[in-house]
């Protein structure tokens, strides 16, 4: 069991809170569907290379008629880097101890029109407190009321923030979520961003309210969009362009993701670490 400070401990309470929002919103859709779908918990230890403890968290996993395959995690870890990784990390070349609360977010869904998302926000505590995170929309079959309504909603929960937060975190997105031996984006797109240093109790509360803000404009967003298109009629043809898109999806994941290879290199679960996965997918 690890020690937190007053502000690990909000950090983490608040994800905590937030996952638990998410997946009730989540199963009321599917209840809306007719499905019974629900979450499972797993509980999971963290333990590192030479076998000491340093927290965990809790894998969310749900498989219904609507989310074919949903995780939605939340860990609390703390321990050290290795010297090579640590080198990589914001606030670590000097001295490798980290500790680290998040939530990580994928949804792949069922119906070919709904889009697929992904959504983590993180505290991170090196040399340096930041906080970082974000969130993007991932359609195998894109609609523009779609793509604006999920920007217009973080730009709006961004704006109280700073007027130039959502074009630079946008930016940000754009440049992250890209695949460059596909040489395309991933998706639509969404909001990115990293290393906003909370080393004081005024920048800790600015940044904190942010990263708050979109865990809400998420949870508003997100389900709004799953009901406008859960119910479209799709075919082979569509399912067959999701699957193929979920292929580039994986390679994303597998390849460039910062998250996954700082829980690989953190001693996560797998089993968490690669819920991002799709549960089927296709390559031509």
């Amino acid at each position: 069991m690890i020690e937190l400070d007053p502000q690990q401990r909000q950090a983490r309470d608040w994800f905590e809170a937030l996952r638990d929002r998410i997946c009730a919103a989540f199963e009321a859709i599917e209840r809306e569907a007719g499905s019974e779908a629900a979450f499972d918990y797993i509980p999971w230890d963290r333990e590192d290379a030479d076998g000491e403890e340093g927290g965990g968290g809790t894998r969310g996993l749900m498989k219904g008629k609507v989310f074919e395959k949903v995780g939605v995690n939340v860990s609390t870890v703390g321990g050290a880097f290795s010297p090579e990784f640590a080198r990589t990390i914001h606030g670590a070349a000097e001295n490798p101890a980290f500790f680290a609360t998040g939530i990580s977010l994928v949804a792949h869904m069922a119906n070919p029109h709904v889009p697929a998302v992904h959504m983590n926000t993180r505290f991170l505590v090196t040399e340096k407190r930041w906080f970082g995170g974000g969130a993007d929309l991932n359609p195998p079959i894109p609609y523009d009321e779609d793509t604006a309504d999920f920007h217009a909603a973080f730009e709006a929960a961004l704006a109280p923030h700073g007027d130039q937060l959502y074009p630079h975190f946008k930016q940000w997105a754009d440049e992250y979520f890209y695949i460059p031996h596909r040489k395309v984006h991933r998706g639509v797109g969404g909001i990115f961003y990293d290393h906003r240093e909370s080393d004081d109790a005024e920048s800790f509360a600015a940044n904190f309210a942010l990263t708050r803000a979109v865990g809400e404009a998420f949870l508003d967003i997100f389900p709004r969009i799953v009901r406008r298109r859960m119910d479209m009629p799709w075919n082979a043809e569509h399912r067959q362009r999701m699957l193929v898109w979920r292929g580039r999806y994986a390679e994303f994941n597998l390849v460039h993701d910062r998250g996954t290879l700082f829980g690989l290199k953190t001693g996560g679960n797998i089993d968490a670490i690669l819920m991002s996965l799709p549960p089927e997918a296709a390559w031509p």
